[in-house]
């Protein structure tokens, strides 16, 4: 039935007519029969959404949004009948198997064929999803059902699940339900050595850990979840993931009803629910699985690492998400103790804040490994602080700079992240007693020193506290190399920041006409390649149908201006698409900092296309590709653009580019050139400011450096050049 209460605010109109927000602004004050707002306040209305919609048609104007926009925006006018969004998730399923044409065929039939034709399509996979009972669609549901089959025939199935999931969970503090990044799940994947065959998540969410491990091999994925929604959606997203796999989820609360009480997995992966109090700490109190001691009420977070050694063979691994509470609180010392003494803890890693919700708390990462009878004794620890693995955008942002809709989600360095503590982790794991560790960064401690009164187990507590090995000669001579390199930084930036390509126009702010970049494609003008979605089949003009060792030009490698450093292996596509120089590349999401865009160049050509990265390849004759990756790149085009709450998804066909003549753009892409220059003559210096600051104040608070005994000031606004000792290094003892 028709909701007349789904209201939408003057951004979600722009989208859905594919116009900018200045022409809904144009038709508020032009048209006296534009919808009246229904809702919300004077500077910011709402608007009934079906009485726009009604608006749009009658003035000619077909939607222009993405199919799972247009999905979004259909889901909010017509609840679903019936089995809801169970029903529609197994459809998903369905119809991720039909080729493009069934799909086009389904989505022209007449209601009363089309509903009876997707209860059939839904009920051929009902086993696959946990808790659907006999589906059943009415004719009212067919404008959902049209959309939902257009979505998966142009998105995949991966994207119109996400939009199904927002009706049933909003990924905010107040369900506690959010989505592990990708990044972040593959880490914790590749911390389980080898291949693991059999995989649990015990609070497995949408699957997101679960399909890294199949991204490792694993072959049987097992998973539970609290919310049936998430076991369902879980379910559908594995299978469409990893399609060799036996997917086994079932709905229910991992510690109070283990739907897998038998079952010893290889490893288990998991990021379970924090500061859950009313965890069945009174009801479980005699249960077999606390063989570490039983947890206290405030130590949920112990009770899941305790199910998760439960349900690992002897010697099989398990890695976990905790909060940083877990390592030191009072409360749970006991078992942390039994954790250390035992040999069950081998690793402890911090992360930088943001790496995952909630997005202000630095996570860890939590390795054990299930004590094998008569097995070898395990005599220390392996503490990792890869908190400080940002990028220059995140440092940047952390000084004052906001995302939009004040994100705090922060871009991090994942591969710097992910190389440092796999690095630590594989040397430490392969021989413990050899390990030597990084100061400041990694340290093996021995269980003895661990066992105190506290058994505080905060990695940056003990990795601190190796900086008296660095020797203070090799310390010096590095902070003098850094110093200067970013003197050298500093001029450079000098020359970038003097130059002057631009110039005030004369009266007001200058406009021009602009196309869509889907006009411009169109036309002939350039050319679109989007990354394929997880899922999608088939292959398509433009790609490189035999994938190499090349490397993968990724989202993140655009945002930090790097060269491309994404690995081959985890494409997962039969489609690889290679970069040629002269392409422009536009991050497909819009969060964090960094540039939105980049001018490939020759050491970019060949590298191949990663995940979530749009190519746009111009006709030189007709487009300049500095100009147009400086127009795409803008802030508000990719506003405009973007589509999604939390996360925001830059619709590439929707950029805006303006009408110009070639010589025209030619001076505007020249100036846009020296803005990029400027931009990473900054990052260098900035990066090498940053590292200088750090080894200085890391060797003085260290005892490796002593200050200079020249501590005369330096006058206000001199800038003439003058000597920054380090001191000399201090004798031994």
């Amino acid at each position: 039935m028709p909701q007349p209460s789904a209201q939408v605010t003057a951004a979600e109109i722009s989208r859905i007519a594919g116009v900018t927000r200045a022409t809904v602004s144009n038709w508020r004050r032009r048209h006296d029969d534009f919808p009246a707002p229904s809702g919300g306040t004077e500077t910011s209305p709402l608007y009934d959404l079906q009485a726009v919609r009604d608006w749009l048609s009658s003035r000619g104007h077909a939607s222009a949004a993405t199919p799972s926009e247009e999905l979004r925006t259909i889901l909010r006018l017509h609840a679903p009948s019936s089995g809801g969004t169970a029903d529609l998730l197994l459809l998903v399923l369905a119809a991720a198997g039909r080729t493009p044409h069934e799909l086009t065929a389904a989505t022209r039939l007449p209601d009363a064929d089309l509903t009876a034709h997707a209860e059939r399509d839904a009920a051929a996979v009902a086993e696959a999803v946990p808790g659907v009972d006999a589906v059943r669609f009415q004719a009212a549901d067919a404008e959902v059902l049209r959309a939902l089959y257009a979505c998966v025939r142009e998105e995949g199935g991966q994207a119109t699940l996400r939009v199904l999931a927002e009706r049933e969970l909003e990924e905010s503090a107040a369900s506690g339900a959010y989505r592990t990044p990708t990044a972040l799940a593959d880490l914790l994947a590749r911390l389980i050595p080898g291949t693991p065959d059999r995989v649990l998540d015990p609070a497995c969410g949408s699957g997101s850990l679960l399909a890294a491990a199949a991204r490792r091999g694993a072959r049987e994925l097992y998973g539970q979840d609290v919310l049936p929604v998430q076991a369902q959606r879980s379910a559908v997203s594995l299978i469409l993931t990893a399609p060799k796999a036996t997917v086994t989820v079932r709905a229910g609360d991992s510690l109070r009803a283990d739907a897998f009480p038998g079952l010893l997995a290889d490893a288990v992966l998991s990021n379970p629910p924090y500061g859950v109090r009313d965890w069945g700490h009174d009801e479980l109190a005699y249960d077999p699985r606390w063989a570490y001691g039983v947890p206290a009420r405030a130590e949920s977070e112990l009770a899941w690492v305790q199910h998760a050694l439960a349900h690992v063979t002897p010697d099989g691994y398990a890695a976990l998400l905790l909060p940083p509470a877990t390592a030191g609180r009072a409360s749970g010392r006991r078992v942390r103790a039994e954790l250390v003494r035992s040999g069950a803890l081998r690793a402890v890693v911090a992360l930088p804040a943001g790496a995952a919700v909630p997005l202000h708390i630095g996570l860890q990462i939590w390795v054990l490994q299930r004590p094998e009878p008569g097995g070898p004794e395990r005599k220390s620890v392996l503490f990792v602080d890869a908190a400080e693995a940002e990028t220059e955008s995140a440092r940047g942002r952390a000084a004052g700079t906001r995302t939009r809709a004040g994100s705090r989600s922060a871009t991090l360095d994942w591969d710097r992240i992910t190389a440092q503590v796999l690095g630590a982790w594989e040397a430490f794991n392969s021989d413990p007693d050899a390990f030597d560790g990084e100061p400041g960064t990694s340290r093996a401690v021995g269980v003895v020193d661990l066992l105190d009164d506290v058994v505080d187990l905060t990695p940056a507590r003990h990795v601190r506290a190796s900086r008296a090995g660095v020797d203070p000669t090799e310390l010096s001579a590095e902070v003098d190399a850094t110093r200067r390199n970013l003197v050298k930084a500093a001029k450079s930036l000098a020359r970038a920041a003097g130059r002057e390509g631009w110039s005030a126009a004369s009266v007001g702010a200058r406009e021009w006409r602009t196309a869509t970049a889907s006009d411009l494609a169109r036309g002939g003008a350039l050319t679109i390649l989007r990354t394929l979605p997880e899922g999608a089949r088939g292959r398509e003009d433009g790609a490189d149908h035999e994938p190499t060792a090349r490397t993968v030009l990724t989202a993140s490698d655009i945002a930090r201006g790097s060269g491309p450093t994404g690995d081959p292996a985890e494409l997962r596509s039969d489609t690889p698409r290679a970069i040629a120089a002269g392409d422009v590349l536009v991050r497909a999401v819009a969060s964090g900092g960094g540039p939105m865009t980049r001018v490939a160049g020759e050491e970019d050509e060949g590298a191949l296309l990663g995940h979530h990265v749009h190519l746009f390849r111009p006709d030189p004759g007709r487009l300049d590709a500095w100009f147009l990756a400086g127009f795409l790149g803008a802030e508000e085009n990719i506003a405009g653009a973007s589509t999604g709450s939390t996360v925001l998804t830059v619709s590439p066909g929707r950029l805006r580019v303006p009408l110009l003549p070639l010589e025209e753009q030619k001076r505007y892409g020249e100036a846009f050139r020296h803005v990029d220059e400027l931009r990473a003559e900054a990052r260098r210096a900035t990066r090498l400011a940053e590292e200088t600051a750090r080894l200085l104040a890391g060797g003085l608070t260290g005892g490796q450096l002593l200050p200079s005994r020249d501590t005369t000031p330096h006058p206000p606004g001199d800038t003439s050049p003058r000597e920054v000792s380090t001191g000399s290094a201090p004798s031994s003892g």
